[in-house]
């Protein structure tokens, strides 16, 4: 205790304060390549790798942005391409529609000639076939006539000598 009471940290002995500042500043030394070194340098690399990190994100938020561009135009282009597909889908339809309305109106028109034409080739054959029943019914009256008129002999042969005359005179 003897040792102890001589000591005073207020007035420091040289031995004392030579022994501490050679203590400290091996410790210095000895953290400084063994604990702080390490430390320091994988702070550093660390420091490096977030700021590749983010050079890497800023590469990525450009490419994101070309990319957001690039799918702009090629909706629009896509947009552009459906519209005109679209049209032109309409314009066939509308196309085909007319043409077959114009095939519908030329074969109205066909068959319309074609009744017309079979009623009048009708209505002939009609007038024919009248013209031959009048004629036939002309024929047997005629003949009916005829019949009674000459009935006798004296009247035929009268009707013979006048159609005789009647064939010569012409």
């Amino acid at each position: 205790m003897v040792l102890l009471a001589e000591f005073n940290v207020i007035k420091p002995d040289f031995g004392l304060f030579f022994w501490t500042v050679i203590i400290f500043v091996s410790l210095w030394f000895f953290l400084g390549k063994k604990a702080i070194g390490p430390i320091a340098k994988a702070l550093k690399e660390r420091e490096d790798s977030i700021n590749d990190a983010l050079a890497q994100a800023d590469i990525a938020r450009e490419e994101m942005k070309n990319l957001r561009s690039e799918n702009e135009q090629l909706l629009s282009k896509a947009r552009e391409e459906r519209s005109a597909l679209l049209k032109e889908a309409k314009d066939q339809a509308s196309q085909i529609v007319a043409e077959a309305k114009n095939k519908a109106k030329e074969e109205a028109g066909r068959i319309l000639a074609n009744a017309n034409l079979e009623i009048e080739n009708q209505k002939k054959q009609a007038i024919t076939e009248v013209k031959n029943q009048a004629g036939l019914l002309a024929v047997q009256v005629a003949e009916t006539v005829l019949k009674k008129q000459l009935s006798n002999d004296q009247a035929q042969i009268d009707l013979a000598q006048t159609l005789a005359n009647d064939i010569k005179l012409n």
